[in-house]
């Protein structure tokens, strides 16, 4: 049994360009799907931490949105929200994928973070699994030389993952405890997320809104939860959930891209989603989207602090 003065736990902020991994590897740490994955950039929206539990230390990691270069006021927010972010962790790790070239965009984000002081960095290579050893092994490399000239005193680690095959994962948590400050268990045993849960069902509902549409449309679609009860009448070893949900996208087109031919692809869109959202809330659910259109919403001021922006 640990004492409590060896315990160890602390917060972790894991960054990168958009797709480099970070909320897959945020699941594979925490065991359980609570941050969006999706093959399409700049899909995660809202700071979700998760939180590791083991027995000499506890994680909490806080998965951010893909730092850019923002071209919307969306995307100044998003970036407002990281350096917010960056500023209150104890380690942050820097996620940079094996099958993609180290390049402007990964130079752009540790520019970034040496002006986060006295807060270390751990360089991440992601997505091992997809290259072979020699190409991981000159990604290393690539990554350590971009540490050693861009950041004072370089990256504290650099560990190889991959979350898709559990790959060096206990050796990437061991590392990242060693720079957590000695304190007792930030979150109750069993928690894995603080995010309300109406949180995690819009973004699940984004997450399979997202999946097969053209590159436009991610930084396009937004979810409200209009409602969200348990069905009245139900046999208390049968529950059921309803939930009735808005779809927002900028323009007309977008809507018809999203509904598909004869609505096809939103009835695609609501299977999928009602999967991830009846394995988190472990009953059947009834699910209702609409798709509505809101003008130009990530540049008006008003609609994005409607959508909780």
């Amino acid at each position: 049994m640990t004492s409590s003065s060896d315990f160890r736990a602390g917060f972790i902020s894991l960054v990168g360009r958009p797709n480099a991994g970070k909320s897959t590897l945020t699941n594979a740490l925490v065991g359980q799907k609570i941050a969006i994955t999706s093959n399409k950039p700049q899909t995660t929206r809202h700071t979700i931490r998760g939180v590791v539990h083991r027995e000499k230390f506890q994680l909490i990691l806080v998965d951010t949105p893909g730092i850019h270069r923002p071209r919307t006021l969306l995307g100044h927010r998003l970036n407002d929200l990281v350096e917010d972010t960056l500023r209150e962790v104890d380690v942050i790790g820097f996620c940079t994928p094996a099958n993609q070239a180290v390049g402007p965009g990964d130079r752009f984000i540790v520019e970034q973070l040496a002006k986060v002081k006295r807060t270390p960095v751990i360089a991440i290579v992601t997505k091992t699994d997809t290259v072979d050893k020699a190409r991981v092994a000159n990604h290393l490399l690539e990554v350590q030389a971009m540490g050693d000239e861009l950041l004072p005193g370089g990256f504290k680690d650099i560990v190889p993952v991959s979350a898709v095959k559990g790959e060096q994962l206990d050796a990437l948590e061991n590392v990242m405890a060693e720079h957590m400050p000695v304190s007792p268990p930030l979150y109750p045993d069993g928690d894995v997320t603080d995010q309300p849960e109406l949180k995690l069902v819009s973004e699940f509902i984004r997450e399979a809104a997202l999946e097969g549409v053209r590159e436009e449309l991610p930084h396009s679609l937004t979810v409200t939860i209009e409602e969200m009860e348990p069905r009245e009448g139900r046999p208390e070893d049968n529950p059921l959930t309803d939930i009735y949900a808005t779809l927002y996208v900028e323009r007309d087109s977008q809507k018809a891209i999203v509904i598909g031919k004869r609505g096809s692809r939103l009835r695609d869109v609501g299977q999928r989603a009602r999967r991830s959202i009846e394995a988190m809330l472990g009953t059947k659910v009834y699910l209702d989207i609409r798709v509505k259109v809101a003008k130009d919403w990530q540049r008006d001021a008003r609609h994005l602090d409607r959508f909780g922006f």
